[in-house]
């Protein structure tokens, strides 16, 4: 199992052209040198630092020498202040991953909002309680968002009109697709 240096050292070079294959390779469930889920958590961390946002690539958080989270990542990009969570199951992404997000996003600044990133879809179920999670702001990426994000070689700009739209109108999983 790679370590958190390799796994960054090996994303470090890639752009755009190359997120767009590791995306391919996603989809297709065949990620050969990233463990589990790993390449979607590189993947989109590399498109926050190839649009300009600062990234902090995955790390733990630990109390008393005792590790109590582990975060995927954060950003810090147009004024907003990103902890992410990425999912790459085969099934759409219930509920529980977001729980754990606004569980995390308790023990920070109120300004810190939750990104969550599926390769997939989320349950009709998880979209239904999501906005539930407000105040503390946690914004849906689907994989057509990621898949369109790579596209247009661009995130951060998509990432504020998401923001946008949770605060003008609580909506946590507005599609950048038809914006």
């Amino acid at each position: 199992m790679p370590t958190a240096e390799e796994y960054e050292a090996k994303i470090r070079p890639y752009g755009w052209g190359d997120l767009r294959k590791l995306w391919a390779a996603i989809k297709n469930r065949d990620t050969p040198g990233w463990d589990a889920g790993k390449a979607l958590e590189y993947l989109i961390l590399k498109a926050f630092e190839l649009d300009g946002a600062k990234v902090r690539w995955p790390y733990s958080v630990t109390l008393g020498g005792e590790e109590v989270e582990q975060i995927d990542g954060s950003v810090s990009v147009l004024g907003l202040y990103c902890l992410l969570e990425t999912k790459d199951e085969k099934d759409n992404i219930a509920i529980a991953p977001i729980t754990k997000l606004r569980n995390q996003l308790l023990r920070r600044p109120a300004g810190t909002i939750g990104l969550l990133f599926a390769s997939k879809k989320f349950t009709d179920r998880a979209l239904q309680l999501a906005p539930f999670t407000l105040p503390q702001a946690i914004l849906l990426w689907s994989g057509d968002e990621i898949e369109h994000c790579i596209q247009e070689k661009k995130i951060a700009a998509f990432c504020e009109m998401k923001f946008r739209a949770c605060v003008d109108f609580a909506i946590t999983d507005f599609d950048i697709r038809f914006g």
